[in-house]
């Protein structure tokens, strides 16, 4: 997202607290998220995908929603509004097709006014007869998490993406040999997904009552946090929905210094250091091994501010908005070891990650008491690891990177409660050492993070395997 964009956001979102107050509110924010979401989409080389990707998210929440819904929801007034607000926006935008304004609310020219129409019929038809003909029971809330699941796969894995874009480009009249795994670039997929996965899990658990759809569609779609996050439950955003902050002189310092902060990291620091941080293109031209580590060391803080720069964002502008959006980053390599390191490091991941997966994984394990504890551990740390490292890409590069931490914080577990005692012992009697034990505890751990981002930044095994070898001169 460009610097451009964030600021038209900032002001849009400044805008539209100011000029809609109450009850308004909510319903500007759900037509200006739609609108974000079309907006922010890029244009992508098979025709029209642009336009119907972000379609297809509106069509999942509705889908998702209705899996969860009572029937008597179907009638309810705020419902009916939210759905014809929402649909009806997509209609207006369609309607750029007979004015040269593509490029500007759409990366290009919407499809043909009546494939839309019948497109939205088709996902309004749906949503209803879900509703009524389904209850929010266990296996219809399941087929929902599944079905997302699969979409997700499909684009995440490259050999599939591309069979679904040589789909697609067929069915657009296009050259198919062209076909490419970045064809499918539909903006926001991850954030949602994982939105609606809660949303669901949650109902089917009894930790979620009855949804309105309007707080589904700003939740799932909630610009701020559309494309890089934090993750928030609908639990705790739906009483800033409900229940807004006034906007007040001390609210307006608070998310400008925040928006300050992230605006700085993200395109003064992240910026400044990818022009020397380690990409494919760069390494290997590299011949000096501690050139390579500047590099490296680049790359890890590249990451970390581009990435807390954009939750910093995305925080200051969900303030201005009445949002108190949960925190993501809290200085993550000032910490001693790989445990605190996740524990601190895209934190509402980690405690998705660790709500919806690791935990039930390590209820279940439990149950079997044949199961030695360390076995359990192992098992639930690299899975959950593993799970982290599929999300950003089903491809070998990222199932080695959650490999890598998963059997990292195995270790550290292990030798954790081996040699806690007798830390404890020892810097009890000498003070100073519990000192020098965390700093270099912090090195160690930002040396083990950042060989760990190798697996990350590159594209192929054998790339990052031969950066190793420089890095170490054994190649």
């Amino acid at each position: 997202m460009s610097l451009l964009n964030i600021l038209i956001l900032i002001a849009a979102a400044l805008a539209l607290r100011l000029l809609f107050p109450g009850k308004l509110r909510r319903w500007a924010l759900l037509v200006s998220s739609v609108l974000a979401i079309f907006w922010l989409q890029p244009s992508l080389p098979i025709r029209q995908m642009d336009f119907w990707f972000p379609t297809a998210t509106l069509g999942l929440v509705l889908a998702s929603w209705a899996l969860t819904a009572e029937k008597e929801q179907l009638k309810a007034r705020q419902n009916q509004l939210a759905a014809a607000l929402a649909l009806g926006t997509v209609l207006l935008l369609a309607l750029l097709r007979f004015v040269s304004l593509q490029g500007v609310l759409t990366a290009s020219r919407p499809p043909q006014f009546s494939s839309v129409l019948i497109a939205l019929l088709v996902i309004a038809l749906l949503a209803a007869l879900l509703v009524r003909f389904l209850q929010p029971t266990r296996p219809a809330l399941t087929a929902g998490v599944l079905l997302i699941l699969v979409i997700f796969v499909l684009l995440k894995t490259p050999a599939l993406a591309s069979l679904s874009s040589t789909g697609l480009r067929s069915l657009m009249g296009q050259d198919k040999s062209l076909a490419l795994p970045s064809d499918l670039g539909w903006l926001g997929f991850s954030y949602v997904a994982f939105r609606l996965i809660h949303t669901l899990i949650d109902r089917m658990n009894g930790r979620l009552k009855e949804m309105g759809l309007d707080e589904v569609l700003i939740y799932t779609i909630f610009f701020p946090t559309f494309l890089a996050g934090p993750l928030d439950r609908l639990q705790r955003f739906r009483k800033d929905l409900n229940d807004p902050q006034p906007l007040d002189a001390e609210e307006l310092r608070t998310s400008g210094t925040r928006l300050a902060a992230g605006l700085f990291r993200k395109f003064i620091l992240a910026d400044t250091l990818a022009l020397v941080a380690i990409i494919a293109a760069n390494v290997t031209q590299v011949r000096s091994a501690g050139w390579l580590w500047l590099m490296l060391a680049a790359y890890s803080f590249q990451l970390y501010f581009d990435f807390a720069g954009y939750s910093d964002i995305a925080i200051g502008v969900g303030r201005l908005l009445g949002f108190t959006l949960p925190e993501n980053f809290n200085h993550p390599y000032r910490q001693p070891n790989l445990t605190q390191f996740w524990n601190n490091w895209h934190m509402t991941l980690t405690q998705w990650v660790r709500g919806y997966f690791f935990n039930p994984v390590t209820r279940a394990l439990r149950k079997n008491k044949k199961l030695p504890a360390p076995l359990v551990i192992f098992i639930t740390q690299v899975s959950t690891m593993l799970v982290i490292g599929l999300w950003h890409g089903i491809t070998p590069n990222f199932i080695i990177w959650g490999l890598w931490h998963g059997l990292g914080l195995f270790i550290h577990n292990r030798w954790s409660s081996y040699t806690s005692p007798k830390r404890a012992a020892l810097v009890t009697k000498r003070p100073a050492l519990d000192k020098v034990l965390h700093l270099s505890g912090v090195a160690f751990n930002f040396v083990f993070v950042s060989l760990g981002w190798i697996w990350f930044a590159l594209p192929t095994p054998a790339l990052a395997l031969e950066t190793f070898g420089k890095l170490f001169r054994i190649a």
